[in-house]
């Protein structure tokens, strides 16, 4: 029995949301094929965590990696086999929630080190990870040559040392043929992409 951990990070509601119909369909697939699995649920949205910024005043004081806001997630992660990371494009990158979770669990000596490692590399310490990648963008793939969040995504969860299964990314969400869709509608146009994707990881 695996134990999984899907973070959600889109501040879009959930009956609106893309991403939140993508990963939906995602964990619906992988309950069939894996029910004895252990599956929670992080949604960004209502963790105070998520919401904080670093910035001079808490980065020189330390009170950003506190126990509550850095520790506890850093922990979450070790205690976990797999990870389903959902999140939409927002102003070419993740969203803001997502990046915040990710400076409080990006610390050296917990979640990496550089002990060890040659010049311009270090050592993931979450290796036990396998990671599963879940985006979408409202433009095509490649329209915005300088974003691309789903890479970044991937190389940030390959940078601890987690296993990263193929991911998934859902483009062109904001053309004319898919924008008066709703998102479940928009989603069945991947629906063997994504069942193929959960039976496998």
């Amino acid at each position: 029995m695996s134990k999984i951990l899907v973070i959600k990070t889109s501040m879009i509601q959930e009956e609106k949301s893309i991403s939140t119909a993508l990963v939906n369909r995602f964990i619906k697939y992988y309950k069939k094929k894996n029910q004895l699995d252990e599956i929670n649920t992080l949604d960004l949205n209502t963790v105070e965590m998520a919401n904080i910024t670093m910035n001079q005043e808490n980065f020189n004081d330390k009170s950003f990696f506190n126990s509550e806001h850095s520790a506890r997630y850093i922990e979450q992660l070790k205690n976990v086999n797999k990870i389903v990371f959902v999140s939409p494009m927002t102003n070419f990158n993740i969203t803001a929630l997502a990046k915040n979770y990710l400076d409080h669990i990006l610390v050296a000596d917990k979640t990496f080190s550089y002990k060890y490692a040659k010049e311009g590399a270090s050592i993931g310490l979450l290796p036990h990870l396998k990671v599963q990648i879940l985006t979408t963008q409202g433009a095509p793939f490649g329209w915005y040559q300088w974003g691309n969040h789903t890479k970044y995504l991937e190389g940030t969860w390959n940078f601890v040392g987690a296993r990263i299964a193929k991911s998934i990314n859902i483009c062109g969400t904001k053309l004319h043929e898919n924008s008066n869709l709703m998102p479940e509608q928009l989603i069945d146009k991947y629906d063997l992409e994504i069942k193929l994707a959960a039976e496998k990881f």
